[in-house]
C-alpha cells in the first residue's frame, strides 16, 4: 500500500469517528515521514476528539515546530487552550502564529477572544476592529464587540453591534435577548421589552426572556402581562427553587392589583 493510500485510509477512519484506529494508521505513515507536520496535526486532531488533550497538545506543538506556517495547527491548538480556559498559553500561541501568519483573521479572532476571557477588553476591541476593517460582514465579530462594549458599560455601542448581527442572524433568539439587555441597561425600557418579546417569538421555550419580560411589565405597572409571562416562565424547565420565588412574586403582584 502506498503512503497516499495509507493516508487516505487514515482520513476515512477519522471521518468515520474511529479515532484510535486513525491514530494507528497515521502513525504507521509517520514511521517513514517523520518530518511531516500535517501528519502530526492529524494525529493531534484524533487525540483531541478522544478527549486526550495533553497528547493532542504534544503533537500540535511538534507540528508547529516542523512547519511554523501551518495555520490549522495554531487554530486547532488555540481551540484546546480556549476550552481549557488557558488564556496565557492561548495568547502566547496565537501571538506567535500571527508573527508567521499576520493576515490570518481566524487567529486574530482567537486572540480577541482570549483577551476577552482574560479581561483585557481594550485589547480585544483593537483586534476585533482590525478584523472588521478586512471583513466588514463578519457577524461573529460584531457579536463579540457587542459583548465587550456591554461589559465596559458602553451600551449604545453594544446596541449598535448587536443590531449589526441581526442583519445576518435575524432569527437568533439570543441576539434579541442580548439586545434587550443592552437597551435595558441604557434605560430604554420599551425597546428592551420589545426585544425580549422578539426572542420569545423565535424560541417559545427561551426561559430567560420570559423572566425579563415579566420583570419589565411589572416595572411598567402592567400587572396582567407580568403575571402572564411569569406564569409562562414557571411552566418552562427551571429549578424548583426559582419556581418558588416566582410564585411568591406573582402573589405580591396580585396583592398590588387588589390594593
Amino acid at each position: 500500500m502506498s503512503e497516499k493510500e495509507k493516508v487516505d485510509k487514515a482520513i476515512k477512519l477519522y471521518n468515520d469517528g474511529k479515532y484510535q484506529e486513525a491514530i494507528d494508521a497515521f502513525s504507521s505513515v509517520l514511521e517513514t515521514c517523520q518530518d511531516n507536520a500535517e501528519l502530526y496535526n492529524n494525529i493531534a486532531l484524533c487525540y483531541a476528539n478522544l478527549g486526550e488533550y495533553e497528547k493532542a497538545e504534544k503533537h500540535y506543538l511538534r507540528a508547529q515546530e516542523l512547519n511554523p506556517k501551518l495555520a490549522q495547527v495554531y487554530i486547532n491548538l488555540a481551540d484546546i487552550y480556549y476550552r481549557r480556559k488557558d488564556m496565557a498559553s492561548g495568547i502566547g500561541l496565537v501571538t506567535t502564529g500571527l508573527v508567521e501568519l499576520p493576515d490570518n483573521l481566524v487567529l486574530r479572532h482567537y486572540l480577541a477572544r482570549f483577551y476577552m476571557e482574560d479581561a483585557k477588553l481594550d485589547l480585544a476591541i483593537d483586534e476585533l476592529e482590525n478584523i472588521l476593517e478586512k471583513q466588514p460582514d463578519n457577524y461573529d465579530v460584531y457579536y463579540d464587540l457587542g459583548r465587550v462594549h456591554f461589559e465596559l458599560g458602553n451600551y449604545a455601542s453594544a446596541i449598535e453591534n448587536f443590531e449589526n448581527v441581526l442583519e445576518y442572524k435575524s432569527e437568533n433568539a439570543w441576539i434579541y435577548y442580548y439586545l434587550g439587555e443592552a437597551y435595558e441597561a441604557n434605560d430604554e425600557i420599551d425597546k428592551a421589552l420589545s426585544n425580549f418579546l422578539k426572542a420569545i417569538a423565535r424560541n417559545d421555550a427561551f426561559s430567560p426572556a420570559y423572566k425579563k419580560a415579566g420583570i419589565l411589565f411589572f416595572a411598567r405597572g402592567d400587572y396582567e402581562d407580568a403575571i402572564e409571562y411569569f406564569e409562562d416562565y414557571m411552566n418552562l424547565d427551571i429549578a424548583e427553587e426559582e419556581k418558588a420565588k416566582i410564585k411568591e412574586l406573582i402573589e405580591r403582584i396580585k396583592k398590588k392589583q387588589n390594593a
